[in-house]
């Protein structure tokens, strides 16, 4: 039997499975619960299913970006295995138990930890991924902002803490406004976003990169003098790690659709494709950003300049600018595209009765109001941090997303912990997709959590500005901040009225 929440996401109608599955992530659209008549415990065969190639796509376009590459390329061939590290040890066992469990259960990591561990444990790790992505919008738009100031030719802004905060409290209360007022355009163009912003960029870069290998172009020293073998001693250098950790995240988001495929068994194939054209996908680039960019850049824009770099040698310097606006653009657009989809998860805590009635508010568009203003005022005070260290822009950047990791990770840890439950009590793996040696698999992830946590607080090596004692009090002080409200008002009260009904009603169906 299949356990589904009351307030499950909608089926996938259309013909074109992807297309809709695209417009419901990429949206966050308000997904009322579903007439009984139209609800079963069972899994239903879709109408149109999903291969084991097209799955690959959709798994691979998940984890896909340009944003953090800089971060890597400074350290040259060293990146390959700080690559590999957390591809095995975290990339493959989330894939595998979401999965499973998505084949389970429905409603997400809310409903799966929930079932494994109890109601306030599935409160806590909702939490966690709502809050992870919080933390995570300041640094994809300080990202916006540096790429948007090199695309017009104004480097050195870049370089400007107050001009980061600027625009990402701009841009993120503009975003607020846009969801709150409703209506599909950017799930419309979602998808033209993210070819303009990442696909094409990223194929221009490997055109440029054989271009500048096959003219004898000048190779930079951070690439040349780098080594293969990372130096595992410095603590500083391993805790680059961190930032690959959140790069592999989110195949949770995908790994629930492993039950629409025509054989579901054949996941682990999908599971193998993703897994070596992400590491294609992420390190072939970074080597060519390392051919190209300095080891002091900043990390912000270093993708931008890169571009810049290789069309004015090529004497297409107005292309680097093209390509920058092009990379701007894709990153505002998913970041508005994605606003209201983590709040979907704990909305419909809220609804479970977890949290107080502020958090199930919503506006005359459906749009939950209470929760994204909360986000907008988050958001706000991260953004200070650029104020208060205005000329430690790269890292204040790497803090934030090693912020971001650390409440991801406790997500996940809470996820593979109640997979080993709901395993040993034979709840889940007794139809459709069963992972292989799940327990293995958890407790590699547990341990590449736990690692990846730690490493939190270490400032990652290269980076000044922020004094180093400071570094683990700042990070440790606002991810305790972030993750304490998951256990002081959290309400271990009675589901919405809506949704008790629906559940009541379900219930007397079965009987």
């Amino acid at each position: 039997m299949r356990a589904e929440s009351p307030y499950a996401g909608a089926e996938m109608s259309e013909n074109k499975i992807g297309v809709r599955f695209v417009r419901v992530m990429v949206t966050g659209i308000s997904l009322r619960p579903k007439p009984s008549s139209e609800r079963s415990t069972l899994v239903k065969p879709q109408k149109t299913l999903i291969t084991v190639s097209q799955m690959s796509i959709m798994t691979i376009i998940t984890i896909a970006g340009l944003r953090g590459l800089p971060a890597m390329a400074v350290l040259g061939w060293q990146s390959i295995i700080l690559y590999l590290i957390p591809a095995i040890m975290f990339f493959v066992p989330t894939a595998l138990i979401s999965a499973e469990l998505g084949a389970t259960y429905e409603g997400g990591v809310y409903e799966w930890v929930k079932e494994g561990l109890g109601k306030r444990f599935g409160f806590i790790a909702v939490w966690m991924q709502w809050i992870h992505n919080v933390v995570w919008y300041p640094a994809q738009l300080a990202f916006v902002a540096a790429a948007g100031a090199a695309a017009f030719g104004l480097n050195q802004l870049s370089d400007y803490g107050i001009y980061i905060m600027i625009v990402i409290v701009v841009v993120f209360w503009w975003a607020i406004w846009l969801t709150l007022k409703g209506g599909n355009l950017f799930a419309k163009v979602a998808s033209g976003a993210g070819l303009i912003g990442t696909i094409i960029p990223a194929c221009l870069l490997l055109i440029l990169g054989a271009a500048w290998l096959a003219t004898g172009q000048h190779i930079s020293s951070t690439l040349t003098e780098s080594s293969v073998i990372p130096n595992f001693t410095n603590i500083a250098g391993i805790a680059l790690v961190v930032q690959n950790v959140l790069a592999f995240g989110g195949m949770e988001v995908n790994a629930v659709h492993a039950q629409q495929m025509e054989q579901p068994k054949r996941y682990t194939h999908v599971v193998g494709i993703a897994f070596v054209s992400a590491l294609a996908i992420f390190i072939v680039p970074t080597l060519i950003l390392a051919m190209v960019l300095p080891k002091d850049v900043n990390l912000s824009d270093g993708t931008v300049r890169a571009f810049q770099t290789m069309f004015s040698t090529f004497h297409l310097g107005f292309m680097g600018n093209v390509v920058g606006l092009a990379i701007v653009f894709g990153a505002i657009a998913s970041i508005i595209s994605w606003i209201s989809g983590p709040s979907r998860g704990l909305y419909n805590a809220a609804e479970d009765g977890c949290l107080p009635e502020y958090f199930r508010k919503t506006n005359k568009n459906g749009a939950q109001s209470g929760i994204l203003m909360l986000m907008g005022v988050i958001v706000t005070i991260l953004a200070c941090l650029y104020l208060v260290f205005p000329k430690s822009v790269s890292m204040v950047f790497s803090l934030l997303i090693g912020m971001a990791v650390a409440l991801y990770v406790m997500m996940y840890m809470l996820m593979f912990v109640a997979s080993i439950n709901l395993r040993r009590l034979h709840k889940t793996g007794n139809g459709g997709y069963r992972a292989p040696a799940l327990y293995v698999m958890a407790g590699m992830g547990i341990v590449a959590c736990i690692c990846a946590f730690v490493m939190t607080f270490v400032p990652a090596a290269g980076q000044s500005g922020i004094p180093t004692a400071w570094y683990p009090v700042i990070a440790g002080v606002v991810v305790l901040a972030l993750a304490m409200p998951s256990l002081l008002i959290y309400r271990g009260g009675k589901a919405s009225r809506v949704v008790q009904s629906v559940g009541d009603e379900h219930a007397r169906n079965e009987g």
